[in-house]
């Protein structure tokens, strides 16, 4: 649509560049993402007056793996919002750089923006990829204090994946049944946790009271509750 847009002789915007950086990001295309970002700098000004556009383009290099060039970027902005260092950190955490995740953490507090819900997921999610329980158990002690579990589903499973992936699975289990609401990404976690650590029976009986709870298994939960059956020989449960 882009394309056909040029055709017609219409001069993009910054919302056109904004959702085409997007897509970009979404399907790891940096290199048309890269023509983008060339087109948007032939605009003067444009980026240092708009603020979506240029969380966009930190998100695009971000998601395409491309940090060192996010970084680049995001350290030119006039200025920046929560959503900028969001991009930033989400970049971190996806390689599992858990050290410049937090990092990125203790600047944003210093320049006096506060962490929400959508910092504190990737900061969890670089401490499980990394195996850092102790740095996740720290911000778990945060999370609970300011409150952002109350109703917020994506926090909770979070965690939960976290202690699951550091094989702190009592704690995991401790938070799956705190938390006030869970899905079907909740009890994946978990049954996945004991599932990778041979713990069959406790996987099936996260799977029974999952489905006790009204929530039908997708492809990920039914591959691990047939390895947490191979690993204990239940032959009859996997049929």
């Amino acid at each position: 649509l882009y394309k056909r847009m040029q055709e017609d002789d219409l001069k993009p915007d910054s919302v056109t560049f904004s959702c085409v950086l997007r897509a970009c990001g979404n399907i790891g295309a940096m290199r048309k993402g890269e023509e983008i970002h060339a087109e948007v700098m032939k605009m003067h000004g444009l980026l240092e007056k708009n603020s979506v556009l240029s969380n966009a383009l930190v998100g695009m290099y971000a998601k395409c793996g491309a940090l060192a060039k996010a970084r680049d970027v995001f350290d030119k902005l006039p200025a920046r919002d929560i959503v900028s260092w969001n991009s930033l950190i989400s970049g971190f955490s996806q390689k599992g750089l858990v050290e410049d995740a937090l990092n990125c953490l203790e600047n944003l507090k210093r320049e006096g923006f506060s962490p929400n819900a959508i910092t504190f997921v990737c900061i969890l999610k670089a401490c499980g990829m990394s195996k850092k329980v102790h740095i996740g158990k720290q911000i778990h002690d945060e999370i609970v204090e300011r409150g952002l579990l109350r109703g917020n589903i994506k926090l909770g499973n979070a965690l939960v994946d976290m202690y699951a992936k550091c094989t702190d699975l009592l704690k995991a289990q401790q938070v799956l049944d705190e938390v006030p609401s869970r899905d079907i990404v909740t009890w994946s976690s978990l049954i996945s946790g004991y599932a990778q650590q041979q713990r069959g029976a406790d996987a099936l009986n996260c799977f029974d009271r999952m489905q006790s709870e009204g929530l039908s298994p997708n492809a990920i939960t039914l591959t691990c509750v047939l390895k947490a059956c191979a690993s204990i020989r239940a032959l009859d449960k996997g049929k």
